[in-house]
């Protein structure tokens, strides 16, 4: 039972061990430029060698991460429950909704930051846009996906519409809900470091180019690894709250 529990943790940390060993050993074989691609351990060093700077990054970063989340998973449900619900809403959104991932994050970032300035504003803005998408494409996928026969049967019990919505609507949508969110998790990341890269005095995002500029590329490596886990801790806290909001269906899974 234990083993089975430590599976789902153990095959990536192993899988990642097995990368990093294989990483270092290319590295001392071929002599490889460290200023190029640095070894595992020079990353390691770099990790370690300012805890506290990265931490505070990182601290700015997670927190436009999860405000900006927030407020596009917030967006992308309702828009999602209105698609999903009304055929002739699904018609007139659903094209705009594709056509808001078209255009380029940091051209929206750097009109953001001329309307908003070097506040957070920008960042939670893009943030949002990013993660909107995923949310509100599965949750209308998950509205229009009920049972029509479960509806009229509930129907035939003199169930009135609210009494359907929550007794049948939202539990059946609730699974595609959150796996759309945990796409937009993973996403939050990406929004943030945009948002960052076009105008920020604070974050990973803002870190990360002035590394690149003096060309630390060990820092560079160092900083990808803490937005990885920033990721991956926050698809984590989703995966946690999915298990905690539908046990019946991860327990199903």
């Amino acid at each position: 039972m234990g083993d089975h529990r430590l599976a789902p943790v153990a095959a990536p940390i192993g899988f990642a061990v097995a990368v990093l060993v294989l990483w270092q050993v290319v590295a001392q074989v071929t002599g490889a430029d460290p200023r190029i691609i640095p070894a595992p351990l020079d990353v390691g060093t770099a990790l370690l060698r300012q805890p506290g700077l990265l931490l505070g990054h990182a601290t700015v970063t997670a927190a436009e991460m999860v405000l900006g989340f927030a407020m596009g998973a917030a967006l992308g449900a309702l828009i999602g429950v209105i698609v999903g619900s009304w055929v002739l809403a699904r018609r007139a959104l659903y094209p705009w909704l594709v056509a808001s991932q078209t255009i380029p994050i940091p051209a929206v970032a750097a009109v953001l930051v001329i309307w908003f300035g070097f506040s957070i504003l920008p960042k939670l803005f893009v943030v949002a846009l990013i993660t909107l998408f995923p949310v509100a494409v599965a949750t209308a996928d998950g509205f229009a996906s009920v049972d029509n026969d479960l509806v009229r049967l509930m129907r035939s019990f003199g169930a009135d519409e609210r009494t359907i919505t929550r007794e049948v609507r939202i539990p059946a949508a609730l699974p595609f809900v959150f796996s759309g969110a945990k796409v937009a998790a993973a996403l939050a990341v990406l929004g943030a470091v945009f948002g960052e890269w076009v105008g920020a005095r604070a974050g990973l995002g803002y870190l990360l180019l002035l590394e690149q500029r003096a060309l630390d590329t060990d820092e560079v490596f160092a900083i990808i690894a803490v937005l990885s886990l920033l990721g991956i801790g926050f698809v984590a806290l989703v995966s946690l709250l999915e298990r905690l909001v539908i046990p019946w269906h991860v327990q199903h899974r």
